[in-house]
């Protein structure tokens, strides 16, 4: 890695690390000349920012790079980057930055449709999500949290209990244990579960049957949670309403793709940088094509990366060659490379890729989505000193990274705010359509019409306005069902 692309990456990635704020979308401006201005704004654009002239105005939500000697400033929304502080400063600081869901969370106070309504929310515990569970209460329910050991940051658990929401969380528990907390949370009783990975869920109707067909439903916001409760409905084993949150646009096409593309990656390089290693020019494979890694992929070209994708289904590894990246099989395209598994699917990093590999990580993923049995693994030292998250496989020299956790998670702050507050609006969104409507037991899609919802209030929080179809379009497109080809001819026709 050259020394002004060192600089500038490391410039875009402290500013993401200070502020957990996202790239894509973002307008940005870079002030100054040299190497390292232009290396900034090629990775910038590269990563989804829209570079803005010194003569246009910097429109929110913005960034600013103004390079001077020794260093740069850079503002964030025409103001420095703020000090967030402890937990709570950065709870509220993701309060600031999350206008769509309060903007639901506030037309649920106003409809009081969640007054008095008991709301688990089971999901990794972070500052976003702490807003989240303060938004449902100031809409008027009455909210408990649970996160998993591994997914629990403790000064946010203390933060958000000091501030009355009760916080089943506990960094330090394991096995039978933590199994218990969690069957504790559920016997708190609830009417609607927001879940991610659905691990609440199948634990309910594992152990607390009763509690699981006692609820309205519940939100599930994972593919891979998804996928064993459709199995359990196919089985007839599912015994309550569940939408399926993750498969709304306003979810699965942001937060995955831009969301876990960014914070993984942004994890895994800042993770490597410390050990003195670059992603520039890294031989790269990641395992799965989804929207996870398709958006791992792009971060990690974005960044220098030499990009190869391994995808067991045909049409989506046709589409990673038509993005232009070397498609193959897995074990092939990871040896001697950083693998990144992208599947959400445990096993993927097998005993043969892991030993092959140069570099193992696991974007947004499940428990044993690397296969590390029997793994014999050291803790990295460099100098004497212990690297943070990294260990190495013995023989083969790999480099782990978290012991195979969903690096964002384990290594970062989880995804940015701005993606979690379009992904908690449609949470909430999904609450309302569930009071509302109590489907019956099954996997339900998210309405359509509210997906659109939050994606006009998106637009709205941007100060962006888009053309609309008007009611005459939309009339005649759906009830003239002739085809324009022929129509014309049909009149002059004197038969």
């Amino acid at each position: 890695m050259t020394d002004s692309w060192a600089s500038a990456e490391r410039l875009i990635r402290g500013f993401a690390r200070d502020t957990n704020l996202l790239i894509a979308g973002r307008s940005a401006r870079v002030s100054g000349d040299g190497p390292v201005a232009e290396a900034l704004r090629w990775q910038l654009t590269a990563l989804g920012a829209r570079l803005v002239d010194r003569d246009q105005p910097l429109i929110a939500p913005s960034v600013a790079f103004g390079l001077r000697t020794g260093g740069a400033r850079v503002l964030v929304d025409g103001t420095d980057i703020p000090d967030r502080g402890d937990a709570a400063g950065r709870i509220d600081f993701a309060g600031t930055h999350m206008p769509v869901s309060r903007r639901i969370a506030d037309d649920l106070a106003a409809s009081g449709v969640a007054r008095g309504l008991r709301v688990g929310v089971a999901m990794v515990l972070e500052p976003k999500t702490a807003q989240l569970a303060l938004m449902l209460r100031g809409a008027g329910a009455d909210v408990a949290v649970y996160a998993h050991p591994d997914e629990t940051d403790p000064d946010v658990a203390m933060a958000l209990r000091s501030r009355g929401i009760p916080v089943d969380a506990d960094a330090a528990l394991s096995g039978a244990a933590e199994r218990s907390a969690a069957l504790a949370f559920l016997r708190r009783g609830f009417d609607v579960l927001l879940d991610d990975g659905s691990h609440l869920i199948r634990l309910a109707h594992e152990a607390a049957p009763d509690e699981a067909a006692s609820w309205i439903g519940a939100n599930e916001e994972t593919t891979s949670g998804l996928t064993p409760l459709r199995a359990m409905e196919r089985a007839g084993e599912l015994c309550a309403p569940v939408i399926a949150v993750n498969d709304a646009q306003m979810k699965t096409r942001f937060d995955n793709r831009y969301g876990t593309g960014q914070s993984c990656v942004f994890a895994i390089a800042d993770v490597l940088d410390a050990a003195g290693i670059s992603l520039r020019d890294q031989p790269a494979a990641v395992i799965g094509y989804g929207p996870v890694g398709q958006g791992v992929a792009s971060h990690l070209r974005a960044l220098g990366a030499e990009v190869r994708v391994a995808e067991l289904d045909p049409v989506r590894a046709l589409r990673a060659a038509h993005d232009g990246y070397e498609t193959g099989r897995a074990a092939d395209l990871g040896r001697g490379a950083l693998v990144v598994s992208a599947t959400g699917a445990a096993g993927t990093i097998d005993r043969e890729l892991l030993a092959g590999a140069a570099v193992v990580a696991v974007a947004g993923g499940v428990p044993g989505e690397v296969d590390l049995t029997g793994a014999d693994l050291e803790p990295l030292a460099l100098d004497g000193a212990t690297v943070p998250h990294i260990d190495r496989l013995r023989p083969s020299g790999a480099l782990v990274l978290d012991r195979g956790g969903c690096i964002n998670i384990t290594a970062a702050e989880g995804n940015p705010i701005e993606i979690m507050d379009w992904s908690f609006a449609v949470q909430l969104a999904g609450l309302e359509h569930l009071v509302r409507t109590r489907p019956g037991i099954g996997v339900h899609p998210f309405p359509e019409e509210a997906d659109a919802a939050v994606a006009r209030a998106a637009l709205a929080a941007r100060g962006t306005v888009i053309d609309r179809r008007t009611t005459a379009d939309a009339t005649a497109s759906e009830t003239e069902w002739r085809s324009p080809r022929f129509r014309d001819a049909a009149e002059e026709d004197p038969s």
